[in-house]
């Protein structure tokens, strides 16, 4: 399973290729290390055998007997008779080792050289006067300490400490990076990162703390302009209806003061956006749910439009209750332009509060989803004076949701109409 997080992968790379590093390392030594001593071995054992056949060959008869014990070595030993049997050396380096020592033995006769094991010699040697002796070689490996071993263990487990600390220590301005992008909501007003550390994480640091403050800057001016022109065009709106009601004509002024009140929805829900664009400013609060939907239902009905509520929470919630309201309103008000059967359907699932609101309207083009969630944007079968609005109650909505923490989003229902789901927090933090 390949690690997730750059900090995992970095890690992982490093430790991996440092390991195999040390173990080429360690293999190249001891291959090394064998060949020297296979070589040491043979220049000796060869002499030593070598020394000790012609020492026997000086003692008399009757005395080699008593010398095979002291000419003993931990590689190899001596027996007086013959009688060796067995089949020639079979690997290379059993035939180098046998070759070494005959021609060592030279000038004393070599009559035969059998394998007795897997690294084990026999050759039987004829002394000048004819008296067989037999030698039992052995090849000794080259032998490897326990402690080798442990501290290629601690090498790796140093290696591996001091990876993690350097990696951490790279990844680490990541983490902040990033958690500080997160963290900057719709108001714009995202913490400061610390201007410190190495030289490149305090210049990163202080390129986002200027993009944020940039960024800041051009949306306030942006909101600033949008409720100016928002809040100005209130008062020519004022005097035309003034004027619109001294008019004679009453056809006209029908179609003048409807041309007029959609100006002036669209001027109070352009205020409305611009002030959502600069935050929840709202403090959250512990509020009971359950009533909160019940009086918003009530109040629909007592306007005379059905609105039916189903389901429980069951018990307070911590949230925004205006913002709250507000988002459900423009959902439920949504949901009454198209559809005649509107309904609020609440549950509580792993910790978060979900409203839904479904209506058994047109629905919604799957394409055109996420862009009705735009300021202004309407669809085409939507653009007439009854059910046209001004493209930004979802909008208004959407940018509350976000605000306070929860997602709003709009799905086609299969067996007709939409839904907007609304899924927030059970709690949220009481001091934001």
């Amino acid at each position: 399973m390949k690690p997730r997080s750059l900090f995992a992968r970095v890690t992982l790379i490093i430790v991996v290729g440092l390991a195999i590093a040390q173990l080429l390392t360690f293999a190249a030594i001891r291959y090394e290390r064998g060949m020297a001593l296979r070589h040491l071995m043979m220049t000796g054992i060869e002499r030593d055998i070598a020394s000790s056949i012609a020492i026997l060959d000086r003692l008399p008869a009757a005395e080699r007997a008593d010398w095979l014990a002291r000419l003993e070595r931990r590689n190899y030993r001596f027996m007086l008779g013959d009688g060796v049997s067995g089949p020639p050396p079979e690997s290379a380096i059993s035939r180098e080792f046998a070759a070494a020592i005959v021609n060592a033995l030279h000038p004393f006769e070599v009559v035969k050289v059998v394998q007795a094991g897997a690294d084990d010699l026999r050759i039987q040697v004829r002394l000048t006067d004819g008296s067989p002796v037999i030698v039992y070689a052995r090849r000794v490996g080259m032998p490897v300490s326990n402690w080798v071993l442990w501290v290629l263990v601690l090498q790796l487990a140093v290696l591996a400490v001091c990876a993690w600390f350097a990696v951490r220590l790279v990844t680490r301005p990541l983490a902040r990076l990033a958690k500080a992008a997160d963290e900057l909501g719709p108001d714009l007003k995202g913490r400061e990162l610390a201007e410190e550390g190495p030289s490149e994480v305090a210049h990163a640091a202080r390129a986002f703390n200027a993009m944020q403050r940039r960024i800041a800057g051009y949306m306030a001016e942006r909101v600033e302009i949008l409720a100016a022109i928002s809040h100005d065009l209130q008062t020519p709106i004022t005097r035309m209806r003034l004027r619109t009601d001294m008019m004679d004509n009453e056809k006209d002024q029908l179609k003048f003061r409807q041309d007029l009140d959609a100006m002036h929805a669209l001027v109070k829900e352009g205020v409305t956006y611009a002030k959502t664009l600069h935050g929840a400013t709202e403090p959250p609060c512990r509020v009971d749910a359950d009533a909160l939907l019940e009086s918003m239902v009530a109040d629909y009905e007592d306007a005379g439009q059905q609105v039916h509520l189903e389901g429980r929470i069951g018990g307070p919630i911590v949230t925004r209750p205006n913002a709250l309201r507000r988002i459900i309103v423009n959902l439920v008000d949504n949901a009454l332009k198209f559809g005649s059967e509107v309904r609020m359907r609440v549950r509580v699932d792993a910790g978060r509060l979900v409203v839904a609101i479904t209506d058994n309207g047109p629905g919604i083009p799957p394409d055109q989803l996420e862009a009705v969630l735009k300021p202004f944007y309407r669809v085409e079968s939507s653009r007439n004076r009854s059910t046209g609005g001004t493209g930004l109650g979802l909008a208004i909505a959407h940018q509350l949701a976000t605000a306070m923490g929860a997602e709003l989003s709009l799905h086609n229902r299969d067996e007709g109409g939409l839904e907007a789901r609304i899924a927030m927090p059970l709690q949220q933090d009481l001091a934001s």
